[in-house]
């Protein structure tokens, strides 16, 4: 028997470690309620910051945008891949903007009933990568937010 807590999962990645376990939680709370999966990345060209590091070279704005999209494409097929196995239907998104800020809009234009995502550690540099952009949206979604850490 499924659970119809969740019809609706969207989860975030960056494509790093930190966010793979959210993923799995978020294939396995998908399979216990039946849900559909939505995966977003988003390319935030404005710092052209990907899974590992910030970019910071003299690239091109295209050549940067073309990085970050392969990075968001490889992140969402491993979110696919997983969803497939346990099979769940999984819809992706690719998006540019400010992270946070585009994970709440889309999550509100799609009606999902939960966002999962992965948060770094609470302190020092680890806390303002990614834990800023965890705890933004956690800040300002009107819809519950799954945080997992690493």
């Amino acid at each position: 028997m499924t659970s119809k807590l969740y019809n609706k999962i969207l989860v975030a990645t960056d494509g790093s470690d930190y966010t793979k376990k959210a993923t799995i939680h978020a294939v396995e709370l998908a399979k216990l309620c039946g849900a559909d999966l939505h995966a977003i990345y988003v390319v935030d060209t404005k710092y052209g910051c990907g899974p590992e590091s910030c970019i910071l070279t003299d690239t091109s704005p295209e050549r940067l945008k073309s990085i970050l999209e392969y990075q968001g494409d490889t992140a969402i097929k491993y979110i696919e891949k997983l969803a497939k196995k346990e099979g769940i239907h999984t819809e992706r998104w690719i998006v540019e903007g400010n992270p946070a800020e585009e994970i709440i809009r889309l999550a509100e234009e799609q009606s999902v009933d939960l966002i999962v995502m992965g948060t770094l550690g609470s302190s020092g540099i680890e806390r303002f990568l990614l834990g800023s952009v965890a705890d933004k949206v956690i800040r300002s979604s009107r819809i519950p937010v799954l945080t997992v850490r690493k």
